[in-house]
């Protein structure tokens, strides 16, 4: 009995090693699948950046690769990688994964927030406040009836997926528009519509998940309103509050500089996680508001902030797009791949999206054309995929008939839409005729004073001016002239993010510091200078004029400290009205005696400006009626030729 109770001790002891070991070889392999994630999912953005994709289109078929595809390959038909743990395998245990794909989101929502300026929306406010209400409504009710009728799904889980497929999304919206040259009101409705409608769609899938949950009648209509109401009341009430906050501590310097960032992501986390606290989903709406408030404060660290959120947003949706896509399974993607499916998709993008378009932007100011466009552009993104992952795997759990139909069927609007968009955005904009042929928008390195000059007096002459510079005391000034300006690092790669400046074409290099100039132009000419890039002349080529560079500006004689001065003395740019060649070529000799004066243009009879080059003789055909633009102290001449001035 003592030998055989001492064996069985042993095997005792043996049999816990062995699970230990088995849990250990477990979690190697739950890591291993974790690096392998991120590592696909950094290739995948390459691949985007490389051929100029949306992200999301690479991430989601490398997901669905290692993720339902696989098991047609595998010998035991196990996924490569597994994001719900089911006993043997995976990364998530229980709703792991969605508890970390909504923290995602609020992540991503809260940055997209951050890059929304009232000053965008000055002319097409309300056609983006259509779009998120009028739009949605025909989303909802369009896609929900096609989906009932054509798939033959009941009506609760046909309007679930219409509520899910309403959102448009950041995510995918941006690196689309950042490669197609538009009017600034285009690319601004599809950009706004894109970050705002996003708690929009969540909220009206929670209703949808409420009414399905509790049943129709009384009691739901009691309880979509109570959720209604606790969503909007803690979701704008919780962002805005932690926002002001948030702004209150960095402005008092009540946190290191080195934590800045990892606190503002705290209070984020934290003010999307109470408001889902006291209203499940409120905390989309919640971020996205902070975002709001916080990127139209008048921070001074806002753009490290927004650095570091951009970063962060690029790894989470590498990793969440693929996960997503690998969780669902072989049997799923076979629910779709019939003409049902393929039928449903081409009206919901060839009426519904065009109808809500089209009836949200009755009366505005936008062209048919610049309409049309934006019918044609509404792709889906990651809050769609989160949510119908979520909500889809509660229903199906519970036995709902249907539900296995809206997970693969919103992936399917995803990524379609994408694939849609992504390869036909700028041909369509072409055929349209939105596709900016000649990009007439002018960017300005520097905001110091003469460049505030130069770009109030380009902005009244009906030219896109946006002033770049990393002085946020220079931006705050040129903002209260009512200029768009930008704190931006030159040295920054994210600087060719920005959807602001896809209809520019001509660089002007305007800061005190030659090397910064010089970088400008080298780096980016052929981003923002297709049709002209130009940059102050530095000491060394004043003083030789044989090194005249032919990129320097206004002349030879005019560097950055002698721009200054002018400006500082006289902040006024005045026009005259040139008689013939002889003319012109005179005032610009006195120009180059007078430290004061500084000749910035030459405006010929139909009102178009012409950047006056250190070389300065360049112009050989000028006419009578032409003007010369320039900065400082007032020209003498005749009477019968008085300057007009601008200030």
């Amino acid at each position: 009995m003592v030998v055989f109770g001492h064996l069985g001790g042993e095997l005792c002891w043996v049999g816990w090693i062995f699970s230990i070991l088995k849990l250990i070889l477990l979690q190697i392999l739950s890591m291993v699948e974790l690096a392998g994630i991120i590592v696909l999912g950094i290739i995948a953005q390459w691949v985007a950046w490389r051929f100029k994709l949306p992200a999301i289109l690479p991430l989601i078929l490398i997901g669905l690769l290692v993720g339902p595809i696989s098991t047609l390959f595998t010998e035991n038909g196990e996924k490569w990688i597994e994001p719900i743990w089911n006993g043997e395998k995976g990364l998530f245990p229980g709703e792991g994964l969605y508890y970390f794909v909504s923290l995602s989101m609020s992540i991503i929502l809260f940055e997209g927030g951050l890059t929304l300026k009232r000053s965008e929306i000055a002319n097409v406010g309300p056609v983006i406040t259509k779009l998120i209400t009028i739009g949605s409504i025909v989303t909802f009710f369009g896609a929900g009836f096609a989906a009932h009728f054509i798939l033959d799904l009941s009506w609760q889980i046909s309007f679930m997926f219409s509520g899910l497929i309403i959102v448009t999304g950041p995510t995918v919206i941006t690196p689309i528009l950042r490669n197609i040259p538009l009017k600034k009101d285009v690319s601004a409705v599809l950009k706004w519509e894109g970050i705002l409608i996003d708690p929009i769609g969540a909220l009206v899938a929670v209703l949808m998940y409420e009414f399905i949950s509790v049943g129709e009648g009384q009691a739901y209509t009691q309880t979509a309103l109570i959720e209604f109401g606790k969503i909007l009341l803690f979701g704008t009430t919780i962002g805005f509050t932690f926002a002001h906050a948030l702004a209150f501590v960095i402005k008092k310097n009540y946190v290191p500089h080195y934590l800045l960032n990892v606190v503002s992501l705290s209070v984020v986390l934290l003010g999307f996680v109470q408001a889902d606290m006291f209203a499940h989903e409120s905390g989309l709406l919640a971020v996205v508001v902070m975002g709001l408030v916080l990127g139209n404060t008048n921070l001074p660290n806002i753009k490290e902030l927004l650095y570091f959120k951009e970063s962060l947003s690029i790894l989470l949706i590498s990793i969440l797009f693929i996960l997503l896509a690998a969780n669902i399974n072989i049997h799923d993607m076979e629910l779709i791949f019939n003409w049902k499916a393929v039928v449903l998709f081409l009206i919901i993008i060839f009426m519904i999206r065009p109808l809500g378009v089209f009836l949200s932007t009755l009366g505005s100011n936008l062209k048919p054309n610049e309409r049309l466009f934006i019918g044609w552009v509404g792709p889906r993104g990651i809050v769609a995929a989160g949510i119908a992952s979520l909500f889809g795997s509660k229903l199906l759990a519970v036995g709902v008939l249907g539900a296995e139909y809206i997970t693969p069927l919103v992936f399917m609007i995803v990524l379609g839409t994408v694939l849609l968009n992504a390869t036909t955005a700028r041909l369509f904009a072409k055929a349209v005729g939105v596709f900016l042929k000649k990009s007439e928008g002018i960017v300005i390195i520097g905001a110091s004073l003469p460049a505030r000059l130069i770009a109030a007096y380009l902005q009244k002459n009906n030219r896109h001016v946006v002033l770049l510079d990393n002085n946020g005391i220079n931006i705050e000034k040129a903002r209260q002239l009512g200029l768009e300006a930008i704190v931006s690092n030159i040295y920054s790669d994210t600087l060719i993010d920005y959807i602001e400046l896809s209809d520019v074409g001509y660089l002007m290099a305007l800061t005190g510091n030659s090397d910064i100039n010089q970088y400008a132009i080298d780096t980016f000419k052929g981003q923002f200078g297709e049709n002209g890039s130009f940059r102050l002349v530095n000491s060394d080529e004043m003083n030789n004029p044989e090194n005249n560079p032919k990129t320097g500006l206004f002349s030879h004689t005019d560097d950055f400290i002698k721009l200054t001065e002018a400006a500082r003395k006289n902040p006024t740019i005045h026009e005259i009205i040139l008689k013939d060649q002889e003319h012109y070529e005179g005032l610009i000799e006195i120009t180059k005696a007078d430290r004061d004066i500084v000749p910035i243009f030459l405006k010929t009879l139909e009102g178009e400006l012409q950047i006056i080059s250190s070389n300065s003789m360049d112009f050989t055909d000028i006419k009578e009626g032409y003007q010369l633009v320039y900065l400082g102290k007032q020209l003498k001449v005749s009477k019968e030729m008085e300057p007009s001035e601008t200030t």
